[in-house]
């Protein structure tokens, strides 16, 4: 099985990189594409930067250049449902591109990237990542024990929890209150991040296995920006830490 690891921005991609051995790196696309071993297991590791297109161009080199035939994303997000806090982990079991669809006489509706419904309609909406691989990311995280956030970085002290759920991603960073409710409400989302859609998009055109990890960095309401900036670097070790408790299932 050939694994890609797939990152956004240097947090995420530094846990993982720091733990890999024998790297050897290969530059495209003005991207550094680190082959190595982690954890015992062959994989490539790259930081794409943030945003559809970023995903979308690295996914397809990783399953054309290299081989992928599955992409796993470890990263961090913005908790939309209000039952979860900063440093839960939400895995994506499916994703929506929330910033896709159709305005029509001042009203965005949503509908399935790549399609209009007067010219290419489709019944389709979303992506949903493989039962046989979510099933081994469910039995690989069962009895994981996630260090609760450091009180130095204001965390609550509780132990973080992992759910399988829904992720949207846009190309936004959201800040914003009234836009977390409308997500959460809309989608049924426990998480907003802005790569996890183009990554299912990609992967299902593709024919390879996708899944989405995601720790909460913040809420995406008014303090996202300064929870961000005090919580990106422990969650992105809990994500990093759920994809090394994957591996083995592969």
């Amino acid at each position: 099985m050939s694994i890609a690891l797939l990152c956004a921005i240097p947090p995420e991609w530094r846990h993982l990189h720091d733990a890999m051995a024998g790297v050897r790196s290969e530059r495209v696309a003005g991207l550094d594409f680190v082959r190595g071993r982690l954890d015992a297991h062959d994989v490539v590791l790259v930081q794409a930067g943030i945003g559809k297109v970023n995903t979308a161009m690295v996914t397809t080199l990783l399953v054309e250049r290299f081989g992928a035939e599955i992409v796993l994303f470890s990263g961090v997000a913005g908790g939309l449902d209000p039952e979860l806090a900063i440093g839960d982990v939400v895995v994506g079991v499916e994703t929506y591109q929330h910033d896709a669809g159709v305005i029509d006489d001042g009203e965005f509706q949503p509908y399935q990237a790549g399609h209009v419904p007067f010219f290419n309609p489709t019944d389709r909406f979303g992506w949903r990542a493989s039962d046989g691989l979510v099933a081994k990311a469910r039995a690989a995280f069962a009895d994981i024990a996630l260090p609760p956030l450091s009180r130095e970085a204001g965390g609550p002290g509780r132990p973080p929890v992992v759910t399988f759920g829904t992720v949207v991603s846009g190309d936004q960073y959201i800040h914003c209150d009234a836009t977390r409710v409308k997500l959460h409400e809309r989608y049924r989302a426990q998480a907003a991040e802005m790569e996890g859609g183009a990554l299912g998009q990609v992967a299902a055109a593709m024919g390879v296995d996708w899944l989405d990890i995601r720790a909460l960095s913040d809420l995406a309401g008014a303090t996202s920006r300064f929870d961000f900036a005090s919580f990106v670097d422990e969650v992105s070790a809990s994500s990093a830490r759920l994809l090394r408790r994957l591996l083995p299932e592969l």
